[in-house]
């Protein structure tokens, strides 16, 4: 769990981390929405070899990226198996009760992992090249219009952004913990389904306790900063789209055209 990336920030001097944060939110949903309509595997190739070039271009460490991935290992296998024995298909290869393997299960659940790495990844890749602060900025300038029907974009924002940030907090708070159990002879390992789910409320309550004494340090220490959300709120640094930014966009919009165009190969 220490070794999530989705919630870190990689500082360094970058082409994508000069983007502006609106730029970099719209082009992460434009590159969700696009890739959930791949369904060829000349599409995966092609946001495969974008991702890659994105990866190179940011100057984020490959294994940092990737490293993430193992701590949703098991949804990606739950999902794998899901789609490998329930997808209906015409060339049955096994079949066991209820649950059969098909040559269609098996392209389903290849193509649903990639799809969830990829996703992972290019989200991963929003939180490591943009600061807490410009993403917190980025997020409600794209919420400012739903303010005019009083909705708290500055708090929806601000929230948002302290949950993503506390995912790697609270995993490394999560390390120290079970370290600490294990040395006075905890076994998390070992014993039925049952007896591990109960080893576990040990780990669990120690959790939610500093969650929330972390939440409660982060409260005072904003009152004590004078935080009151975006009332007379002024920015150091307004947010400005540049034609690097447009450029990027630009290059998103491509990428999605090609995405779309596999779907008529």
């Amino acid at each position: 769990m220490t070794r999530i990336a989705i919630g870190q920030y990689y500082p360094t001097d970058s082409f994508i981390h000069r983007l502006d944060a609106r730029a970099k939110l719209l082009g992460v949903i434009m590159y969700i929405t696009f890739l959930l309509f791949a369904n060829h595997f000349v599409a995966y190739g092609i946001a495969i070899v974008f991702i890659a070039v994105i990866i190179k271009i940011s100057k984020v460490p490959p294994l940092m990226l990737f490293r993430g991935l193992r701590a949703v290992m098991f949804v990606l296998i739950f999902a794998a198996f899901i789609n490998l024995f329930l997808t209906p298909g015409d060339t049955v290869l096994f079949s066991f009760g209820f649950l059969r393997l098909t040559t269609e299960g098996i392209l389903m659940a290849f193509q649903m992992v990639l799809r969830l790495v990829l996703l992972i990844t290019g989200s991963s890749i929003l939180t490591l090249t943009t600061s807490p602060i410009q993403l917190t900025d980025g997020i409600e300038a794209l919420l400012s219009p739903l303010k005019r029907i009083k909705v708290p974009a500055h708090d929806i924002a601000m929230m948002m952004t302290i949950a993503l940030r506390f995912i790697p907090t609270l995993a490394d708070e999560l390390d120290k913990i079970m370290k600490a159990q294990k040395a006075r002879g905890a076994d998390f390992e070992t014993g039925s389904l049952l007896k591990r789910a109960r080893n576990l409320i040990p780990i669990l309550i120690p959790l939610f306790i500093s969650a929330f004494k972390r939440a409660d340090e982060l409260a005072t220490a904003m009152e004590a900063r004078c935080y009151r959300g975006d009332v007379n709120r002024t920015k150091m640094k307004a947010m400005k789209m540049s034609p690097m930014d447009i450029f990027a966009l630009a290059v998103m919009l491509v990428f999605g055209g090609l995405i779309i165009a596999t779907r008529f190969i």
